[in-house]
């Protein structure tokens, strides 16, 4: 079996290069797909001509891959313009960029749309991810880009301005002005990070509103919400968080149909206001609410026509700036507001906290890593035999709070985990894991300088100190803690075990706080042949001998197919374990690492040595197949290769899984065997690095990566 150099690795390498780079800040956005914007503009302004993006073409693969895939009678009378193939004077942006710029069309991306609409209500954000000076006319190339933060990194998508229309009329969205472009172009740049625009239907205000601003999102159930929610509210928005709202359905059936009151059921609002007014010498607290269709509004009390506005002076109604217009936009009191929506999402741009009057500067540390099948996706602590597997982080909680409670010394942090490119493989059947973490705190002894990876036993003799609410499937699972300062162990898992993915682990502080994943370094003890007993070398010597005279009665050296012959028919006989015995290319190994004399043959002594040490492994290897298949769990592979004398850290433990596991994910004796052959001859060939002479080897992840991909 070939091997394949994990992904894993490039991806972390490419990473970290591009991070020291300053590469992927806000300042210093990556190229999406290695588009250079200004590069291919000014190619295209040189051969005047108009750009037409190849890795996002103007066909059926850009629209989508089952509602707008192939088969759909739909998108066959859909036609790709360019604006100014629409209309006469293209704009990008009428008048300034605002709310009612947005108006969706036959998608549902409405949670994409309410996040833009709160996007337009801070400039600054606006012009992160709608860079100024694009037009239709200024050195007009055909081409746009826009700023997304993508797991970590902010990107620069660069798309060509060819849109979907049909009978000229944008499908998708719109803005009120019809020579406006800016929000079309801006779903299309989305749509394009993601796949498809048919990738963006149906999701949560909170992944844009987070991808607009690489912010941490909590939300609330209202029927759960804190009584000073009001005052929460009003204080992300004088902040600059972004707020979205959802009503709920009941039955699938529901969805997007509307209230007597006009509110439109399982449907995402943008919270754009929250004021106050005096009506009957009494403070009567209202919430401004935009519906992403650009119509359809709420009709009850505070609604555009009702009465109640003729009911308070006109200063505070042009405070408000009240209008009667059906452009999706009403105001409500605060307490319908609770009894109709059932969620609400706040998008903070840094995790300030919300329930105090005073801001705070947090500190922000991220964690890449993933959970591997048969490796490290261990699932939940339903799963005991497998949690203890899961990818592990240190987190080191050293000052506590400014304000405290009496009596209370704690520090207060955030901690989201986001899972990675499902929204993006959805096309391929991909859904949203269940996700969720736990939190542990470190036993005193094993603080300050001990990072190796949490055992099994652990985690069945402690409790969890802390842990998310609750495993749930969305992108990203965000919760808010009070510990005391110290040290912790965060593990992130899916709800399942052996569900594969990729997240990010994002950690925020209201003061100093470390965190890193927990590594156990890289290292093997002396590697000196496994003695034989006086007794056996007697016995075996003599057997040995005769198995030698049968296969070379001149030399008394066996080669791979030779030595093959003897481990299946007078070896693993004599082994208690069930085996189809082992492949060619594993004698091979075994004689790569006991041939010192180079001859590609053993000798009686070299051979004597290998059956030392694979009696050896074949003891440890029975300590883990108890059920005796002849096979061990892939997971189990950790403690084992310890066993043996080898410490890996996790991505070595992937690679081997990914490596010799089957597709059950168990491992058998062979292949057993052939890992340890394949990890002692790498150990070996790197003595070299033993530059203390301490008796240990150990090696970079970079030289390891050197040695598997020529290995």
């Amino acid at each position: 079996m070939p091997y394949t150099p994990s992904g894993f690795f490039c991806d972390r390498l490419i990473w970290e290069r591009e991070r020291r780079n300053g590469e992927g800040s806000i300042n210093k956005p990556l190229c999406f797909n290695g588009q250079d914007f200004n590069v291919l503009k000014q190619e295209c302004l040189h051969k005047k001509c108009l750009f037409e993006d190849e890795t996002f073409p103007a066909n059926i693969e850009s629209l989508g891959f089952k509602e707008l895939g192939h088969k759909s009678k739909k998108v066959k009378k859909i036609v790709w313009k360019r604006p100014k193939d629409i209309c006469v004077n293209p704009q990008f942006i009428v008048g300034g960029a605002s709310r009612t710029d947005i108006c969706q069309g036959n998608l549902g991306d409405c949670w994409l749309l309410a996040a833009i609409a709160c996007l337009t209500l801070n400039e600054k954000l606006l012009y992160r991810v709608v860079p100024q000076k694009q037009s239709f006319t200024d050195n007009y190339a055909g081409i746009f880009h826009f700023q997304f933060w993508c797991y970590g990194d902010w990107v620069d998508v660069v798309i060509d301005d060819r849109v979907p229309t049909f009978n000229d009329q944008l499908v998708f969205t719109k803005s009120a002005e019809r020579n406006e472009f800016w929000s079309a172009l801006l779903e299309k740049a989305y749509a394009k990070l993601y796949g498809s625009y048919e990738a963006l239907k149906g999701g949560n205000t909170t992944e844009a509103m987070e991808d607009f601003t690489g912010g941490v999102t909590e939300f609330y159930e209202m029927k759960e919400a804190p009584k000073e929610l009001y005052n929460v509210m009003k204080k992300a928005l004088e902040r600059g968080s972004l707020m979205g709202c959802s009503t709920g359905a009941l039955v699938p059936a529901q969805f997007e149909t509307c209230t007597v009151t006009g509110l439109v059921k399982g449907h995402t609002y943008s919270v754009t206001a929250v004021e106050e007014v005096t009506r009957y010498m009494k403070k009567v607290r209202l919430v401004r609410l935009r519906n992403p269709w650009g119509q359809v509004e709420w009709t009850g009390p505070w609604s555009d026509n009702s009465k109640e506005w003729s009911t308070i002076s006109k200063v505070e109604k042009d405070k408000l700036q009240q209008q009667n217009a059906e452009d999706g936009e009403f105001w409500m009191s605060f307490e319908d507001f609770k009894k109709n929506y059932t969620r609400i999402e706040i998008c903070n741009l840094t995790p300030d906290a919300l329930d105090v009057d005073k801001l705070h500067k947090w500190t922000v540390s991220v964690n890449e890593g993933h959970w591997v099948r048969g490796c490290s996706a261990g699932g939940c602590r339903n799963y005991p035999d497998t949690f203890w597997t899961n990818p592990q982080y240190r987190l080191r909680l050293l000052e506590k709070d400014d304000e405290q409670e009496e009596n209370e010394v704690a520090c207060t942090f955030v901690v989201a985990l986001m899972q990675k490119n499902r929204r993006k493989e959805c096309k391929m059947g991909a859904n949203l894991f269940t996700i969720g973490f736990s939190i542990y705190e470190v036993p005193v002894h094993q603080m300050h300088g001990n990072k190796e990876h949490m055992q099994k036993d652990f985690f069945l003799q402690t409790s969890p100190k802390a842990r998310s609410k609750a495993y749930i499937n969305l992108r990203e699972v965000t919760q808010r803690f009070r510990l005391s300062p110290g040290e912790y162990v965060i593990v992130p898992s899916t709800y399942e075990p052996h569900r594969e993915g990729h997240f990010i682990l994002r950690i925020f502080s209201e003061k100093r706080n470390t965190s890193e994943e927990i590594e156990n370094r890289i290292e093997a003890d002396h590697l000196v042949p496994v003695p034989a007993s006086a007794g056996e070398e007697s016995e075996e010597g003599q057997q040995f001998c005769t198995i030698f005279q049968q296969t070379d009665r001149d030399e008394l050296e066996i080669s791979a197919s030779a030595l093959r012959k003897v481990l299946n028919t007078e070896v693993v006989g004599q082994m208690d374990i069930n085996t189809e015995g082992f492949s060619l290319e594993s004698c091979r190994s075994m004689i790569a690492l006991m041939d010192m004399d180079g001859t590609g043959r053993l000798h009686l002594q070299e051979f004597k040595h290998l059956w030392n040490k694979i009696k050896h492994w074949q003891g440890i290897f029975k300590c883990y197949d108890k059920d005796h298949t002849g096979c061990i769990r892939s997971y189990e592979m950790r403690n084992a290769i310890r066993d043996v004398g080898f410490c890996l850290n996790n991505q070595l433990y992937d690679t081997i899984t990914m490596r010799f596991a089957n597709e059950s994910m168990n491992i058998d004796f062979d292949s057993f065997v052939s890992c340890l052959v394949r990890l002692e001859g790498m150990f070996r060939a790197f003595q070299a690095f033993d530059q203390d002479r301490d008796g240990m080897i150990r090696l970079s992840v970079l030289e390891w990566l050197q040695l598997t991909m020529h290995a």
